[in-house]
């Protein structure tokens, strides 16, 4: 078996978080994260196997920190390489591709350039993921560098669903139009299911549930992307940690009359809407389940939000694809909240969910079936791996 390291590299505004697997069994080495960059208190968490090492490190920029990411994976004490040449390929994410990549790519002058122009579109992510592909190219060379863009998977999605209906000529100049997100996520979980299932692509339809501070639900057939809940940007869709998800955009000019300004109303919509906003607590489901127990009627008020608005979705989409045949739960939230499970499956009825309770309970955050035996859809909790997707991607496109 051609076996092979690939360091996967995923970069925030102020995190960087890395794992090296060996394919093609994707087996994990290591993972860790390094977070606060740029800030005073900036701190590295590495684990492999039984062994966790945490401590504070300086860490001024993205380029720095890929530095202290080789130190720590090269470590003679606490590493798990011993030559930088181990690492056979290097797998970054990107958050927008625009229309051109649909595809995991090999990271060329030409995909650094796109990535630059596309950064209007995800002026929160693009230019720091290009920042960490720049850093680790430097410092890492001779070897390949691939990319996998969130944006890929729903490349798919047919012109009817992702226009808007606004001027025509604002997509050809500007070329705005539904995108979707966390297509790594969705990929990754539906092809577990399929295979947890014992399905086939062909005939088989599915809705996932990316469910995590950020949210996003996709309608998938034949193995592909049909429709997506994010747009644009990822603020579209769902009720989500800080976003707002879906709301009349007239309010947005109705605020800026009221003395708001842009950038006021965005950085609300972005950071202090979602469950934060409905809450007045907390973006951590956990936080407001806890309160909503003690009897708190606004955190209550903000899980009825995120619930509904999910039942929705999935009643759309169950609408537009004629049969599901099986319902995905995945991301922080959906893998972990047994409550918000129970809250959004409950009553489905109507579309073919019939959700077990007891199963729901037992399961937890593990993979597993939480529908009923005689449940036309197979409603299922997936773990997601976005990270194990990509070196994948890298794997598929170089090595076989």
């Amino acid at each position: 078996m051609n076996n092979k390291k690939i360091l996967v590299i995923n970069c925030g505004s102020s995190s960087l978080k890395y794992q090296l697997f060996l394919m093609p069994e994707g087996i994990n080495l290591v993972k860790g994260l390094i977070e606060r960059i740029g800030q005073k208190d900036s701190t590295i968490k590495q684990e492999h196997k039984d062994k966790t090492i945490e401590k504070k490190v300086q860490v001024k920029d993205h380029n720095q920190a890929v530095k202290v990411m080789l130190e720590a994976i090269l470590n003679p004490k606490d590493g798990i390489l011993k030559n930088i040449k181990d690492i056979d390929s290097v797998a970054h994410r990107v958050v927008h591709g625009g229309e051109k990549y649909s595809e995991p790519v090999i990271i060329t002058n030409e995909v650094v350039n796109d990535i630059e122009n596309f950064a209007d579109l995800a002026p929160l992510h693009n230019p720091v993921n290009l920042e960490g592909i720049k850093a680790a190219m430097e410092q890492i060379q001779s070897i390949k560098h691939t990319a996998t863009f969130d944006t890929s998977f729903h490349q798919s999605i047919p012109e009817y669903a992702y226009m808007y209906a606004i001027p025509h000529e604002l997509y050809e100049k500007f070329r705005i139009r539904r995108y979707g997100f966390h297509g790594s996520s969705h990929s990754y979980v539906a092809n577990k299911a399929l295979s947890y299932c014992k399905r086939a692509k062909e005939n088989t339809n599915l809705i996932t549930c990316h469910l995590g501070n950020g949210c996003s639900i996709t309608a998938i057939a034949f193995g592909k992307s049909v429709d997506t809940s994010m747009g644009f940007t990822p603020l579209e869709g769902l009720v989500m940690g800080t976003r707002s998800g879906d709301i009349d955009p007239a309010i947005i000019h109705y605020l800026l009359d009221k003395g708001y300004t842009d950038k006021e109303v965005i950085d609300m919509l972005n950071k202090k809407s979602g469950l934060l906003g409905v809450s007045g607590l907390s973006n951590d489901v956990r936080d407001i389940e806890k309160a909503a127990k003690e009897g708190n009627k606004q955190a209550q008020l903000a899980l009825d939000c995120f619930a509904y608005r999910i039942k929705k979705y999935i009643g759309a989409y169950s609408a537009v694809m004629v049969k599901v045949d099986i319902l995905v739960f995945t991301g922080g939230i959906g893998q972990n909240s047994i409550y918000m499970r129970e809250l959004i499956a409950n009553n489905l009825f109507n579309i073919g969910i019939h959700f077990d309770k007891d199963k729901n309970k037992l399961i937890g955050n593990h993979i597993g079936i939480i529908s009923t035996d005689y449940s036309p859809v197979t409603v299922i909790v997936i773990p997601t791996d976005e990270e194990k997707k990509m070196a994948e991607d890298s794997y598929t496109l170089l090595f076989q």
